[in-house]
């Protein structure tokens, strides 16, 4: 199992990267460190794969287009294949590790149009209304499905059959989030286009934060109005589109900060920020520290 303390993204859709991924075993598994993670919290994101998780300790708070959740210790869940979301640890002392399957639902599918892609895949990962099946231990059903979340990760690559063991395991593991998740199955559920919409402006943003943007150029790139794009970031992020801009182009700065020897000017240009002495501000109001300081904290981390 890896130890995780940051994401990677694919520079095309900015689907999160899984570098471990391969064509003929679709999977990985970290512990992500998220009080460790540059800024604490894992931004704005989505992906193909579908990632069931464990919380050794601490609490995260999963926030999704239609709320947010809260896993303490114990807890667990899993969040659907393509849904937008983002994490974050509520207390900022305590420590925090979560643990995760990661994987492309065709891992315990089989290939495209097989009869269990159909009848038990499909009905899920094909929901719009399912966003993340959570997982408490204070229900008896639901904690035994914790308890084997918890246990899967002791398998060992090194034991014989470990790739069968592993799929059989997750796929026990499948069926019983499809059984408990019936009832929420049996609600309609409309496929959102505010949301493919909002991935297409997110990408444009990140493709272009370096340099001057206005809404309207934004809401163009999804074949969109200016009204709709504030509708969608709104539903969908929780926040304006500028706000989304400024809070990307810090989390740019806090990487080449943290991942460079740039002087503080350049960064400031190069994420679309104007002058240093107005980058200093907005930076020390996100983060609650100069540039410099960040610099200092992240260079001379062991991490």
């Amino acid at each position: 199992m890896k130890n995780v303390y940051r994401i990677e993204f694919h520079s095309g859709s900015k689907e999160e990267l899984f570098p471990d991924f391969t064509p003929d075993f679709p999977y990985t598994a970290s512990c992500s460190q998220l009080d460790q993670f540059m800024g604490r919290f894992v931004p704005w994101h989505w992906h193909k794969t579908v990632e069931l998780f464990y919380m050794e300790s601490g609490r995260m708070e999963y926030c999704t287009p239609k709320g947010t959740m809260i896993f303490p210790a114990g807890s667990g869940g899993m969040v659907n294949s393509n849904v937008l979301h983002m994490t974050r640890p509520q207390a900022e002392s305590e420590k925090n590790i979560q643990l995760l399957h990661i994987f492309d639902p065709s891992f315990i599918a089989g290939h495209h149009g097989s009869r269990i892609e159909q009848k038990y895949v499909t009905p899920i990962t094909a929901a719009p209304q399912v966003e993340i099946i959570p997982l408490s231990p204070e229900d008896p059903v639901q904690a035994n499905i914790l308890d084997d979340i918890r246990e899967s990760f002791h398998l060992s690559e090194n034991d014989f059959g470990y790739e069968v063991k592993l799929r059989e395991t997750l796929s026990d593991i499948w069926i019983r989030l499809l059984a408990i998740s019936r009832p929420l199955l049996e609600e309609k559920g409309d496929h959102s286009k505010a949301n493919d919409k909002i991935k297409t402006m997110m990408v444009y943003v990140h493709e272009h934060f370096g340099e001057k943007i206005s809404i309207s150029e934004i809401a163009a790139a999804a074949f969109s109005s200016e009204r709709e794009c504030f509708r969608a970031f709104h539903d969908c992020l929780h926040m304006t589109p500028v706000e989304y801009i400024n809070n990307y182009r810090l989390q740019m700065a806090c990487h080449l900060l943290a991942n460079g020897r740039e002087p503080i000017t350049s960064i400031s240009h190069a994420c679309g920020l104007g002058s240093s002495s107005y980058f200093g501000k907005v930076f020390r109001e996100y983060m609650g520290c100069t540039p410099l300081e960040y610099r200092r904290k992240w260079q001379d981390s062991d991490i």
